[in-house]
C-alpha cells in the first residue's frame, strides 16, 4: 500500500483499531492477512457498542494475531443495563485474548448522553475492569479534568491502562505516566497543526508510549482523510523517531514491548 515503509528488523503492535467497522466489509480478510508483510505482528480490536462486542470476538476467533477489548464507548451508553455489564464480564473472562476493558470514558465533544450518565457508566466499567483484572482503554474527548478525576477517584491505576488518542497537555501526560498509564499516539502526530501532541511526544518517555491507529479513523499524513490501516503506523513511527532523535526501528520495537506490558502479554500468551 502506498506510503508504507517496511522495517525488516522491527515489529509493530497496533494497540487500538476497529476492524469490525463496516468500512472494511469489502476487503477485511485480505487487509488483515496482509499486515504481517507490513511488520504488524499484533493488533487489538476495540469494541465501542453492544454489537461490536460480538464482532470483536468473531475477529479473535478468525485471526490469531488479534487481541480484543470489550466495553461501551461513552457516546453509546443509552439503554445500557446491569445485564449488559454481566454479559461483558462473562465474555471477557471466557476468552483469554480479551486483554482490556474499553473503550470507556467521557466524550463532551458533541451533543450526546448527559455528563451524569457518562460518569455513571464510566465508573461502572472501571469497576468491571477491576472485577475481571484487566487494564482499561480510556476515551477522553473535551473532558480532560473530569476523566482524570474519575480515574483517580476510582483508583484506576491499580488496573493500569492507556489514555487512547491522547489530546491533553504534556503536563497531563506526565501526571498519567506517574500513575502508570501509557499514552496512546497515532496518526494525529503527523498533522501540521498537532503541535501540542508533538510536545507530548517529545516530553513523554518513549517507554510510556504505545502506537495506535484508531482505524478506520485518523489516518496519518499523507493519507489524512482516507481510511486508516495498521500498516500506516510506520509513518507515525517515522514522525516519533524524528521527535525523539532515534530510528523508526527503535520506535517500533520499544513501543511493541510497551504494548506487551500494557496488555500483559508474554510470548503471545496472556500473563
Amino acid at each position: 500500500m502506498s506510503g508504507i515503509i517496511r522495517y525488516d528488523d522491527s515489529m509493530i503492535f497496533d494497540t487500538h483499531c476497529h476492524y469490525d467497522d463496516e468500512k472494511y466489509d469489502n476487503d477485511r480478510e485480505a487487509l488483515i492477512r496482509s499486515m504481517e508483510e507490513e511488520g504488524v505482528v499484533h493488533f487489538v480490536n476495540v469494541s465501542a457498542d453492544k454489537d461490536s462486542i460480538d464482532n470483536t470476538l468473531e475477529i479473535l476467533d478468525k485471526y490469531p494475531q488479534s487481541y480484543g477489548a470489550l466495553g461501551i464507548h461513552p457516546s453509546e451508553i443509552r439503554g445500557l443495563t446491569e445485564a449488559d455489564m454481566e454479559n461483558i464480564k462473562e465474555k471477557a473472562l471466557a476468552n483469554e485474548r480479551v486483554v482490556a476493558i474499553g473503550e470507556i470514558g467521557l466524550d463532551y465533544w458533541e451533543e450526546g448522553p448527559d455528563k451524569g450518565s457518562q460518569a455513571f457508566w464510566f465508573r461502572r466499567q472501571l469497576a468491571l475492569a477491576r472485577e475481571v483484572k484487566k487494564p482499561v482503554i480510556i476515551h477522553s474527548r473535551d473532558a480532560v479534568q473530569d476523566t482524570y478525576d474519575i480515574l483517580m477517584e476510582e483508583k484506576a491505576e491499580e488496573m493500569g491502562g492507556v489514555i487512547h488518542c491522547f489530546s491533553a497537555s504534556a503536563e497531563m501526560a506526565e501526571k498519567y505516566v506517574k500513575k502508570g498509564f501509557y499514552i496512546g499516539i497515532g496518526g494525529v502526530l503527523t498533522f501540521k497543526n498537532a503541535k501540542k501532541l508533538q510536545e507530548v511526544a517529545e516530553k513523554t518517555p518513549l517507554e510510556w508510549i504505545v502506537l495506535e491507529t484508531d482505524c478506520p479513523y485518523l489516518a496519518p499524513t499523507p493519507h489524512r482523510g482516507e481510511r486508516n490501516y495498521s500498516g500506516y503506523l510506520t509513518l507515525v513511527a517515522e514522525k516519533l523517531a524524528e521527535i525523539k532523535g532515534i530510528t523508526a526501528e527503535e520506535v517500533c520495537n520499544i513501543t511493541y514491548e510497551n504494548a506487551l506490558k500494557l496488555y500483559r502479554i508474554k510470548d503471545g500468551n496472556i500473563r
